[in-house]
């Protein structure tokens, strides 16, 4: 008999990933509210008549129950919550970026409640049409910022100064904004008006999105080990990411 204690009910959740185990069942990695990303077997769900076999998808917004203690908890059940449109096209993309940024930087049973919401809203938004480089640069901000890598986008590192949007800085990864009195070599430049709009979620002008783009870019090379995304490989004919 399973035992309370190891039983999780009725938590909201995303499916992140799914990788086929054996003949009829899936190893999925989702995205909870209260426990973080969460790995688990879902037995039977690929056989033709199973009830969940079209639930353990990317994007919909579930009510998930779940049971056991080890590395790899066992599904229990899965409702569907509605209320999200599906992601189409370049939208679809974009998701899948999502996902794969998650999947790996988030660690396991590691909770973050604000995540899943920046997470739950940013699919709102890429399923509503925005423009997709806001949404995707605004989620990666947030994202380092919820993981404890929160990006000073208003102040010098060394000095505590303000940034002013007419000077230039190089960003250093453990720093921060550092001003550039001369430039040296071909050392990577950001405007001031580029990180305080990137500090208010700002990307109508098209410097700061460029910028931003790049300055993301650099930061998650960093945070990610310098591997690359499978979905930007995948996607790299899109200017999106």
């Amino acid at each position: 008999m399973t035992s309370e204690r190891h039983l999780a009910t009725a938590e909201p959740a995303f499916v992140l990933h799914s990788t086929p185990w054996r003949e009829t069942s899936l190893i999925v990695e989702l995205f909870t509210a209260r426990h973080g990303r969460v790995p688990l077997i879902a037995k039977g769900v690929r056989r033709p008549r199973s009830a969940l076999r079209g639930l353990m998808q990317p994007f919909q917004p579930l009510l998930v129950s779940w049971f056991g203690n080890g590395e790899l908890r066992t599904l229990k059940s899965a409702e569907w919550q509605g209320g999200l449109p599906l992601l189409q096209g370049s939208a679809l993309f974009c998701g899948f970026y999502l996902n794969e940024l998650l999947v790996r930087l988030l660690g396991r049973d590691d909770p973050h409640d604000a995540l899943f919401l920046i997470y739950q809203t940013a699919l709102a938004r890429l399923a509503a049409a925005e423009p997709f480089e806001p949404v995707l640069r605004a989620f990666e901000v947030a994202l380092l910022r919820e993981l404890g890598y929160a990006m000073q986008l208003e102040h010098e590192a060394d000095t505590g100064a303000p940034i002013e949007a007419t000077g230039q800085y190089r960003f250093e990864h453990e720093r921060g904004a550092i001003r550039v009195v001369e430039a040296v070599g071909n050392a990577v430049q950001f405007s001031g008006k580029t990180l305080l709009d990137m500090a208010q979620s700002r990307y109508d002008d098209p410097v700061t999105l460029s910028q931003s783009k790049q300055l993301m870019r650099q930061l998650l090379g960093h945070h990610l080990g310098y591997q690359d995304l499978h979905t930007r490989r995948i996607i790299q004919e899109l200017p999106l990411l």
